[in-house]
């Protein structure tokens, strides 16, 4: 029996899933991932890392360079379309195979385009900003308009910056969302971890409480991962197992 043959078994029997993804999931549909040789980590902005300019307390100080930064890779999200993975997951979703929901370290939002409705955003999402000085939250649209044209977005009511909702360096996650998380992972018959390096924290750590349920983990993940001792399965080619997958559960 192959290992496909034995992920179908495992994914058969299991009236509970949970499912983590991370950037690899989106380089399919043409979005860079972060630690790839060709990720976005790998260039530097002039003089700066991405983490440098990814820090909360530099975007605050420099949201000029940040948008200059984010707009090439984040503020051309409608070239990019859900893709295999993506629609795969959403038909998971249709049949009542994904109880426990999506859990994503993504903020391109592709996977609501591909119709998942059960979807927690651990690091924000870019569809939306919302203003540093009174709250006021802003649409991608309005943020995609001042970005193009090499501007800083600002809040129409109070002039203040417009930051986008999503998890600098220096931030938290949403407390909630988390708790939401390792509780999925925990209760899950099978946690399956697609496309992430599993070296961010906090939601790198989320699959352990799969481990440590004594429930069952596939990855399916180009590089090793801390947790692959602790898998059932490991896969390394996204679109392939997505291929195969994709064909058994639309037939």
């Amino acid at each position: 029996m192959d290992d496909f043959t034995r992920f179908m078994e495992l994914f058969s029997k299991s009236s509970r899933i949970a499912v983590l993804t991370g950037a690899g999931v989106s380089t399919l549909s043409g979005i860079p991932d972060f630690r790839s040789s060709s990720g976005l980590y790998s260039k530097d902005f002039g003089s700066m890392s991405v983490e440098e300019i990814l820090d909360i307390g530099f975007f605050n100080q420099h949201p000029d360079v940040f948008y200059r930064w984010a707009e090439p890779y984040w503020y051309h999200m409608e070239e990019f379309e859900p893709n295999i993975i993506h629609r795969t997951l959403s038909r998971m979703e249709e049949i009542g195979k994904l109880s426990e929901g999506i859990y994503t370290q993504n903020i391109d939002y592709l996977h609501q385009r591909a119709g998942s409705k059960r979807v927690f955003e651990l690091h924000g999402s870019l569809k939306r900003g919302f203003c540093t000085g009174c709250g006021r939250m802003a649409e991608y649209s309005q943020m995609e308009r001042a970005v193009r044209n090499g501007e800083v977005p600002r809040c129409p009511s109070c002039g203040s910056v417009i930051k986008p909702d999503i998890v600098f360096y220096g931030e938290s996650l949403n407390m909630t969302m988390l708790m939401r998380a390792e509780n999925a992972f925990t209760n899950a018959d099978l946690a399956i971890i697609l496309g992430s390096s599993l070296v961010v924290n906090p939601a790198a750590s989320l699959p352990y409480n799969s481990v440590r349920a004594g429930k069952d983990i596939v990855i399916v993940n180009r590089t090793e991962t801390y947790i692959d001792r602790y898998a059932a399965l490991r896969f390394t080619d996204l679109e392939e197992f997505f291929t195969k997958l994709s064909a058994v559960i639309s037939a």
